[in-house]
C-alpha cells in the first residue's frame, strides 16, 4: 500500500501540474455537457410548412389554424400556387406541403368524406416520419372534431367519442433534455476513463520513463493500480460534478438513490480502465492510444441506446449490445435518476459488469509485460 500511495501521489502531482489535462478534465466535459444537451434533441418543432389551399372555406382555414396552433409547425408560404410549393420542397424551404382541394369543407360536409394531400420532404427519413406522424395526428384529431360537432353525431346516430386522460411518468414535463442528460454524462465519463489511462501509460513509453520504471523494484500491480486509480478518482468526481450541474442548469430528476448510481459507475469505469489499459499495452504512441480507444468507444456510444433505442436495431445489433458496457450504464442511470429504481431492479446489471471488468482487466494485466 505504501507503494502504491507514492505512485498516487506522483501521479495526482503529474495530472496537477499538465494544464492541457486539467483543461481535458474539468472543462472540457462541462462544456460538452452543457453544449450537447441542449443540441441532442429529437423532438422537432417549428417544421416549416406550405400551405396550397384551393377551397378557401372556413374548415380550410381551421385547420391550417390546428396545424400552426400545435408548436410543430409554422407557416412557410401559403398561397393557392401548386409549382411555388413544390419549388420550396425542392429547395429545402419547407419541410411539408398541405395541399388543400377545391370544394374540400362542401365534399366534407355532403359527401362525408374529404381529401388531403401532404408532401413531405424526405432527405432526412427520420424528420420526414415525424412531420408526417405530426400532420396525420393533427388531421385526424381535426376529423373527429368535425364529426362530433359538424355532423352533430351523439351516442345515439354515431359511434362514442372516445375521451382519453393521460399521465407522463418519469418526465411529467416531456423535456427531453430530462432524457438525454444522464446518457451525455455517461459518454463524458467513458472518455475521461478509456483515453486519459490509456494516454497516461503510454506517455511513459515516449518520454522514456517507462525504462526507468521497468528498473525499478515496484511490482507490475503497483504500477497498474497506481495508474489506473488516479483516473478512477477523477472519472467519479466527473460524474458527481455532471450530476450537480444536471441537477442546478437542467432540473434534472433524482428519483433513486445516488448511491448505486456511483456503486456501478465505480464497476464501470474499471471497465473502461482495463480496456485503456489493454490498448495502452498494443500501442507505442497516444496518437495510436487515442484512435484506437476512439475507435471502440464510438461504436460502443452509438449502440448504447443514447441516442436511438436499441430496439430499433436489427437483431444483430441488439445482439452486440449484451457486450456493451456503455448501453449497461445508460440504461441503469436513466433507471435510477428517472424512474427511481432500487437495488433490485439493477443488480443482474451490476453483476454483468463486474464479469466484464474482471475479463477485461484480467486480458490487460496478462498482456501486460513490466520489462517489455
Amino acid at each position: 500500500m505504501r507503494t502504491i500511495r507514492f505512485i498516487l501521489q506522483k501521479e495526482f502531482l503529474q495530472i496537477f501540474r499538465n494544464k492541457s489535462m486539467l483543461r481535458i478534465i474539468l472543462v472540457i466535459p462541462i462544456v460538452q455537457l452543457l453544449v450537447l444537451s441542449n443540441a441532442a434533441n429529437y423532438e422537432i418543432k417549428n417544421l416549416a410548412i406550405d400551405v396550397v389551399d384551393h377551397d378557401h372555406s372556413a374548415w380550410s382555414q381551421r385547420l391550417v389554424n390546428k396545424l400552426t396552433a400545435s408548436g410543430y409547425f409554422k407557416i412557410y408560404r401559403h398561397s393557392f400556387d401548386r409549382k411555388a410549393a413544390f419549388e420550396d420542397l425542392e429547395l429545402d424551404k419547407a419541410d411539408i406541403v398541405l395541399m388543400i382541394p377545391p370544394h374540400f369543407e362542401r365534399d366534407l360536409v355532403r359527401e362525408n368524406e374529404a381529401t388531403l394531400q401532404l408532401l413531405v420532404n424526405a432527405i432526412n427519413g427520420s424528420k420526414a416520419g415525424l412531420a408526417n406522424g405530426y400532420a396525420n395526428s393533427i388531421i385526424r384529431d381535426f376529423n373527429q372534431g368535425i364529426r362530433t360537432e359538424w355532423l352533430a353525431m351523439d351516442k345515439h346516430s354515431g359511434p362514442a367519442v372516445i375521451d382519453v386522460t393521460y399521465s407522463n411518468w418519469f418526465n411529467v414535463r416531456l423535456d427531453y433534455k430530462v432524457f438525454m442528460v444522464p446518457g451525455i454524462l455517461v459518454a463524458l465519463v467513458t472518455m475521461i476513463a478509456a483515453f486519459l489511462s490509456g494516454m497516461n501509460i503510454v506517455k511513459e513509453k515516449e518520454i522514456g520513463t517507462i525504462e526507468q520504471l521497468n528498473v525499478t523494484p515496484i511490482r507490475k500491480h503497483h504500477f497498474i493500480l497506481g495508474k489506473l486509480i488516479p483516473f478512477w478518482i477523477v472519472a467519479l468526481f466527473e460524474l458527481a460534478f455532471g450530476l450537480l450541474i444536471g441537477k442546478l442548469v437542467f432540473s434534472l430528476p433524482i428519483g433513486g438513490s445516488l448511491w448505486l448510481i456511483f456503486l456501478f459507475a465505480a464497476v464501470y469505469l474499471w471497465v473502461m480502465l482495463g480496456m485503456g489499459l489493454l490498448i495502452s499495452t498494443f500501442t507505442e504512441t497516444q496518437q495510436q492510444a487515442m484512435f484506437i480507444a476512439w475507435f471502440f468507444v464510438i461504436i460502443f456510444l452509438l449502440m448504447s441506446g443514447l441516442f436511438t433505442p436499441v430496439e430499433n436495431m436489427p437483431q444483430w445489433a441488439q445482439t452486440l449490445t449484451w457486450f456493451n458496457p456503455i448501453a449497461y450504464f445508460v440504461k441503469v442511470i436513466r433507471m435510477v435518476l428517472l424512474k427511481g429504481s432500487d437495488w433490485g431492479n439493477i443488480q443482474s446489471y451490476l453483476l454483468i459488469m463486474l464479469a466484464y471488468a474482471l475479463v477485461m482487466n484480467g486480458v490487460a494485466i496478462l498482456n501486460y509485460r513490466k520489462t517489455s
